[in-house]
């Protein structure tokens, strides 16, 4: 296991904040990112298994792919108490261990902001898909340019947010990255988390992307 993938204490603190932030409104967020899904689905940085219990029945399978030990060990145990067959397995957003073309879905929930490479993550995500297949994406972003809040996360982010927060990186823009993967943006909802207070991590996108129904790959 590479080093940067194992964020021990950060991984203890989210597991225990992670059921607050649901009841706080979270959960919500996560019923909306996941509802409609079906048949194969890939979860990309599952975290300790915090959407297991949000996937509809339609879904026939669920693979997470989880690189933090900790946390890979508790979302094991979170997907033998939820009625949609989970596999939980180990590896990093830019290499995922599974075949081309191989699912229907793939889901990326608040985890481009720490994987050490976004756009090869969002390469590997289409990869994985089957052509029309469908990217669910919910995140935390950058804030528009020029505004005072933007000019905080680049702050954060080059001091010690990311070394506080498990290499999270609040100044990523997610949606410009999941377009240049060569995913179409389809729908997205763009929001403050928690809303009215505001922080680094605040601004949020929730939507869905496909895959074109091409034989090409993302270049």
């Amino acid at each position: 296991m590479p080093a940067q993938m194992s964020h021990p204490l950060f991984a203890r603190v989210y597991a225990r904040l992670r059921p607050v932030m649901d009841r706080q409104g979270v959960a919500e967020h996560r019923g909306r990112l996941l509802t409609g899904l079906a048949g194969r689905v890939l979860e990309v940085g599952c975290g300790d298994g915090g959407n297991f219990a949000h996937y509809p029945a339609e879904v026939t399978e669920v693979i997470g792919v989880e690189p933090e030990p900790y946390l890979r060990t508790k979302a094991a145990e979170r997907s033998r108490e939820v009625d949609v067959p989970v596999t939980v397995v180990d590896g990093p957003a830019e290499q995922l261990p599974v075949d081309d073309g191989s699912f229907d879905a793939v889901v990326v929930s608040l985890v481009l902001c720490s994987v050490a490479d976004p756009g090869q993550a969002l390469k590997e995500a289409y990869r994985v898909l089957r052509p029309g297949g469908e990217l669910r994406f919910y995140e935390h972003v950058a804030a528009p340019a020029g505004g005072r809040l933007a000019r905080v996360q680049w702050a954060a982010d080059a001091t010690l947010w990311p070394v506080l927060m498990g290499g999270c990186h609040v100044a990523r823009d997610a949606a410009a990255a999941i377009s240049a993967a060569g995913f179409v943006i389809e729908e997205i909802d763009r929001f403050d988390f928690p809303p009215g207070q505001p922080s680094p991590a605040s601004p949020h996108i929730l939507g869905r992307a496909t895959r074109p129904q091409t034989n090409g790959t993302a270049s």
